[in-house]
């Protein structure tokens, strides 16, 4: 299938025209979805210099209104951004930098930043036809509320001042790590998919509390709050996660006993095989292209 990314109405540029780039705008994004979308949310919290572009040009143009930015085609994205996301699945990331290739080929010196899990810089240089600055990043979903991770590495041909500006542009978007590729797969796995996971636990937490009498408001509530807290109490604390559980514990007391419980149920085990899940498919995703 042949995705477009508003390539429409544009004129031929022509093969001699003359490689001169204006750089109008700090960050571009072809794709602005889920994640694409809540990056952009983060990254506008640190410049307005962002233009927007999708598919469904009037979800782009939404964003770009809601966030104070500009809305173009993925052309004028590629040819006046400097760094530019690559907000497109996997499946669809070969035929989007297609699309985009003769503008990559006059603008080498763009920075690209692919989200898409399993592809590696490799890939997305071979998808792109060249060797071009490459930064790849796994964020999730919490971003939107500038409490991510996002893991992020580079190519070899990307500066320590291309990066350190990244990396302050994207401050508001939450917690950044650097990260060898070889193990972003896995820790994708972990932070990306995790957040599923979190509030698959949480929707447990709550329905055991409606299933002792709460009303579903005040046990999602007390849910969130408990996952908050505890949260909170690991940052910065040494302490083994065995003393952390046993210091909720009594000694013939309640949460000992929904411990036992969450024991007989195999959930760490459980959780622990989500994880592998994941990281199993993200390795998939990368050996399909």
């Amino acid at each position: 299938m042949n995705h477009k990314f508003g390539f429409s109405g544009i004129a031929n540029f022509g093969a001699h025209v003359p490689n001169i780039r204006t750089i109008n705008y700090r960050f571009g994004f072809i794709g602005v979805g889920n994640m694409g979308g809540a990056l952009a949310r983060a990254a506008s919290r640190s410049t307005k210099q962002i233009i927007v572009c999708d598919h469904d040009a009037e979800k782009a143009s939404s964003l770009a209104h809601r966030i104070g930015c500009e809305f173009a085609d993925s052309r004028t994205v590629v040819a006046e951004s400097e760094y530019v996301f690559l907000g497109v699945k996997p499946q669809m990331m070969a035929d989007m930098l297609g699309e985009i290739k003769k503008e990559l080929e006059k603008h080498k010196d763009v920075i690209m930043v692919t989200m898409a899990a399993g592809l590696s810089i490799e890939t997305i240089r071979k998808m792109a036809g060249g060797d071009y600055k490459v930064i790849r990043i796994m964020p999730n979903l919490a971003v939107e509320v500038g409490k991510g991770e996002i893991l992020y590495t580079t190519s070899e041909n990307v500066s320590k001042i291309e990066i350190g500006r990244f990396l302050n542009l994207m401050k508001h978007a939450g917690h950044l790590t650097g990260m060898d590729e070889e193990q972003m797969d896995a820790g994708c796995s972990v932070s990306g998919c995790g957040p599923a996971f979190v509030y698959k636990f949480v929707r447990g937490l709550a329905q055991g509390g409606i299933n002792a009498g709460l009303d579903e408001e005040t046990a999602l509530a007390l849910a969130i709050q408990t996952v908050r807290g505890s949260a909170k109490m690991l940052e910065g604390n040494a302490a083994p996660l065995d003393k952390m559980i046993e210091n909720v514990c009594s000694p013939g007391g309640s949460t000992i006993e929904g411990v036992k419980a969450l024991d007989d149920a195999k959930m760490e085990e459980a959780v622990s095989d989500a994880v592998a899940a994941a990281y199993k498919r993200n390795v998939e995703l990368g050996k399909a292209e």
